[in-house]
């Protein structure tokens, strides 16, 4: 549906986005993810058409975008300020686009009914801005796009607005609606978990460049960088070096000592700088040292954050400054770590646990 080949954008100096290829399918759940300044959302106004490519091409469909406007693009947008018509009724806010093309009044209306029951507003026609909630003003700007029938959506951090149990509602209702109509739909946004939650591939900007393109659990599971790894959730990362053991290749590990890699050491050379990296549901604690070939290292338990359903440990081990953060499901009535603040403690890790970073 989208294919960007070496798209770049400057603003005299300045180089916003550099180099972008990308290719999204059609009826993919798309997302853009970053931190502000990342290049992002000029990403997604240069497929839009709001801002002009320096360089490099926009194909929709097939076609090059270069020579064709905003209005003329098979395209629809929502903005995170929802835009909606103060002055005109939910109704006539969602057949705004209809009206402009001069669709049949009766026509118009039976699109509208069909659009509030798939928004789940009906009944709500009549209503003006000012008496709905922001949930509700977002799916009528959800529903004034979907209306045209576009062949991509774009959505510019449109549930940022909201607060979290209604944007976390919102996430499933706009997943729901994407999967019920077929529509590509290229989401930009800096929250990780929205990104995850809803997409089916995730791209991660920095610095104007695409660092990984991926499925929501190979960007958490595989992280290839540590920019990646420390943007998309939680993750321990220590300096390591690769050494050979035999058949087997192990690293020198700040921190945790000798540790074995197995297989993601992969195509690293004997004596290369990496990271290790563990995510915190990767490692155990426990208060004495556990018997037999398990690794582990000594720490002492610094702090606890309690998180609902879970908690995080932070340990602090010889040899690093920073605390290795473990997660742990947090328990029923009593927790097991209260008041355990500043006790010994034991660190422990699968070897599967373990991937490495590029360091960059």
């Amino acid at each position: 549906m989208i294919s960007l080949r070496s798209v770049c954008k400057s603003f005299g100096r300045m180089q916003a986005v550099n180099d972008v290829l990308l290719e999204i399918a059609a009826g993919e759940f798309f997302s853009l993810l970053g931190a502000s300044g990342s290049g992002k959302t000029t990403l997604l106004r240069m497929i839009a058409g709001f801002e002009a490519v320096t360089s490099g091409q926009i194909l929709i469909d097939g076609q090059p975008m270069q020579d064709t406007p905003p209005h003329l693009r098979p395209i629809n947008m929502v903005f995170q300020n929802y835009a909606i018509f103060p002055h005109l009724t939910v109704r006539d806010n969602i057949a705004y686009g209809l009206r402009r093309l001069g669709t049949p009044k009766a026509e118009q209306a039976r699109m509208v009914d069909a659009m509030l029951e798939l928004i789940a507003l009906p009944g709500y026609g009549d209503r003006r801005a000012h008496q709905l909630s922001g949930g509700q003003m977002q799916r009528v700007a959800l529903a004034r796009a979907l209306i045209l029938k576009p062949k991509l959506l774009l959505l510019d951090e449109p549930l940022g607005a909201l607060d979290k149990h209604l944007r976390e509602q919102m996430q499933m209702e706009l997943r729901s609606l994407q999967r019920q109509l077929g529509i590509t739909f290229v989401l930009v946004t800096h929250d990780q978990e929205e990104a995850l939650t809803l997409s089916d591939r995730v791209a991660v900007m920095a610095n104007g460049q695409v660092t990984q393109v991926d499925t929501p659990s190979g960007l958490y599971d595989r992280s290839r960088t540590r920019q990646v790894a420390a943007f998309v959730g939680t993750m321990n990362v220590f300096d390591a070096t690769v050494r050979t053991d035999g058949s087997a290749r192990i690293a020198d590990v700040a921190g945790l000592g000798v540790m074995a890699l197995n297989g993601c050491s992969q195509g690293r050379a004997n004596g290369e700088r990496v990271l290790v990296a563990l995510r915190p549901e990767g490692l155990g604690l426990s208060r004495t040292k556990p018997a037999g070939p398990a690794h582990a290292v000594a720490g002492q338990l610094q702090a606890r954050q309690y998180l609902g359903r879970r908690q995080l440990l932070h340990v602090k081990v010889a040899g690093r400054a920073a605390p290795v953060t473990v997660a742990t499901a947090a328990a029923r009535g009593e927790d097991p770590w209260s008041g355990d603040e500043g006790s010994p403690v034991w660190l422990t890790w699968a070897p599967d646990a373990v991937s490495i970073l590029d360091p960059t």
